[in-house]
């Protein structure tokens, strides 16, 4: 249905522009139909939609297994953590528990994606305000993360890397050690990047008193993640309502009260922060042992235990031609994602689609 705005009699001189479907990052396209004062706009219609890609349908197309890949491209910047949102909405349908091991790497490894999420956000949008150094800095910072990344999965960014029961292998050796050595640089960075823009008059002129929304705005128009927290409702899922061991861990929810651009900002690079003081205490107290549950019905077993035991073999290629198949029954879990409340409501038939 096309979207219109229609003048309002007596105000002919107003211009009616329509911007998009487009954005100067290219990446979140919609389109916005403004009415314009001037420089000032007045009134505005949002078309939304350009990003809807049928992933519901899609689910329902593959098993359980097939379909962490497509949670990688659900949102590019951020595949880690919506692998390990699907994964804990099987997990909880089926009742399995993960391994501690497995749980602190996914928390390691999600925290990183945040960070790196959050990257992309500053850089993108200083160089939209004309900031374009700190666009280079960011992206020189997110190249270090996807190295862990691939050194891990094997993938820089689609990494299917979590699995319904664990992970799909254990780390390689010596990644650690190059975790230990990109969050000892970030803080620096980060103070770094506060240097540049933090006080700087034509950054503060561009988003202090910008896009300004309330407490009460945001949660009727239900925003979520740093969004949200920048309006002063201080809500986070890894606090409210804890998964994967974030109850283990000790750091602050970031929460500013103005509203605006600026405080969205101070919000992020805060969040960045307490990611690296979550990281660090996993690296610190990781626990040993494996890295998949035990239950050959759901869980891909071990490629050392498939050379060696008939069964397990069996196992593998069942979940892997046919999938298993959950019990019946309805789940809905959610975690928090780099850009807020990420949920996934599952509905198990008993077949081994959802």
């Amino acid at each position: 249905m096309p979207i219109t705005l229609e003048k309002i009699p007596g105000q002919e001189e107003k211009v009616i522009l329509s911007m998009g479907p487009q954005h100067p990052a290219t990446h979140g396209v919609l389109r916005l139909v403004l009415e314009l004062e001037g420089e000032t706009v007045v009134r505005a219609v949002s078309d939304i939609g350009y990003l809807h890609t049928g992933f519901e349908k899609s689910f329902e197309k593959l098993t359980y297994h097939q379909d962490i890949t497509l949670t990688d491209r659900m949102d590019y910047l951020a595949p880690l953590s919506n692998n390990l949102g699907f994964c804990l909405a099987v997990e909880k349908l089926i009742g399995l528990e993960v391994p501690p091991r497995a749980q602190w790497i996914r928390v390691l490894l999600t925290e990183l994606t945040r960070i790196q999420s959050h990257l992309v956000w500053l850089g993108s949008h200083a160089i939209d305000l004309g900031a374009m150094s700190m666009f280079l800095y960011c992206f020189r910072e997110r190249e270090e993360i996807l190295r862990i990344f691939e050194m891990v999965s094997g993938q820089r960014m689609m990494t299917s890397y979590f699995r319904v029961g664990g992970l799909a292998l254990e780390p390689p050796p010596g990644w650690l050690k190059r975790v230990e050595k990109v969050i000892g640089q970030l803080p620096a960075r980060i103070e770094e990047y506060e240097a540049l823009l933090t006080r700087n008059p034509i950054w503060m002129r561009r988003t202090v008193g910008i896009g300004r929304i309330s407490a009460e705005d945001a949660i009727a128009l239900s925003l979520s993640g740093p969004s949200l927290r920048a309006c002063g409702v201080q809500w986070d899922i890894r606090k409210t309502e804890p998964y994967s061991g974030y109850e283990q861990f000790d750091f602050e929810v970031p929460t500013r009260v103005e509203g605006d651009v600026y405080a969205r900002y101070l919000v992020r690079m805060e969040e960045m922060r307490q990611s690296l003081r979550i990281v660090r205490q996993a690296m610190v107290g990781l626990p040993e042992g494996p890295v998949r549950a035990k239950a050959p019905h759901f869980v891909l077993p071990d490629r050392e235990e498939m050379k060696t035991s008939i069964e397990a073999l069996i196992y593998h290629f069942k979940i892997v031609t046919e999938g298993f198949r959950p019990p019946v029954g309805e789940v809905y879990q959610t975690i928090e994602s780099p850009r807020g409340e990420l949920g996934f409501y599952m509905v198990s038939d008993g077949s081994p689609r959802p």
